[in-house]
């Protein structure tokens, strides 16, 4: 059994709570649901000590409405200035560019990824293609003879790509790659493809007065967050409570 100061939290209410915990393990569902529970309760047993509206329903950790009231009181949140956002953006230049572009065609060879020998056999014959293409022969021919892609239909065209509109595995190596023949087969979930980068068009810096706005949301949701810790961390420190070790360093909601 778990109380807080002497007020209990019934087993049924954590069962009920794990729906909205999901874990790896039902004993980590069953953690994380008491903790949300008690905070839950340390919330409202504070904001009620403070005169502030409370439902009489305890420890429903759904019931939300008076905690901001008690954020708002309780918890100093310093937003971030101008020369905060600037100082990120200056020290962060690669979050603020836009995606680079790709014009690249490609010849996939398609394997379920876990067909183990499949695997092999596909990339064996994709390292022959590959030396036929260094060659010299047709990209857009041996596409369409060759490819297991629809793209077969235009050459193996893929047309022009950023980031994000292909699986991340194909996508880190294709836009790290210079202009020209890939000189290795790209393995992806789906098979190995040859690839042909016709074209690549970097991206551009964002101004910082374009994304000083993202920033400064970012920056406060990150100090929010720290605080509204730090705060949950003493509550608990000078609550009392039994039936639960409380890790706060370990707790996933202190991250």
């Amino acid at each position: 059994m778990i109380t807080v100061n002497q007020t209990e939290i019934p087993e049924d209410k954590i069962l009920a709570e794990m729906q909205y915990h999901p874990a790896d393990s039902r004993r980590e569902a069953m953690f994380s649901a008491a903790e949300a529970l008690i905070i839950g309760e340390l919330f409202r047993q504070r904001a009620k000590s403070l005169g502030i509206p409370v439902s009489d329903d305890t420890v429903e950790s759904s019931d939300e409405d008076f905690i901001e009231a008690l954020i708002e009181q309780e918890v100093a949140i310093p937003e971030a200035t101008d020369q905060d956002c600037r100082q990120y953006y200056e020290a962060n230049p690669s979050k603020f560019e836009t995606s680079p572009l790709l014009e690249l065609k490609h010849i996939l060879l398609t394997v379920p990824k876990e067909d183990d020998a499949g695997r092999a056999e596909a990339k064996v014959r994709a390292d022959a293609l590959l030396d036929i293409l260094k060659g010299g022969a047709d990209f857009s021919k041996l596409a369409r003879r060759e490819s297991n892609c629809p793209s077969k239909e235009t050459g193996g065209s893929l047309g022009q790509i950023s980031k994000g509109q292909t699986v991340a595995e194909f996508e880190r190596q294709v836009f790290a790659a210079e202009p020209g023949l890939m000189p290795r087969p790209v393995e992806s979930r789906y098979g190995f493809h040859l690839v042909f980068i016709e074209r690549k068009i970097p991206g551009r810096s964002l101004p910082y007065e374009e994304v000083s706005g993202q920033i400064a949301d970012y920056l406060n949701d990150k100090v929010r967050r720290k605080a509204i810790a730090q705060y949950i961390q003493v509550l608990i420190s000078e609550a009392e409570i039994e039936g639960y070790d409380f890790q706060v360093d370990g707790s996933p909601l202190m991250q």
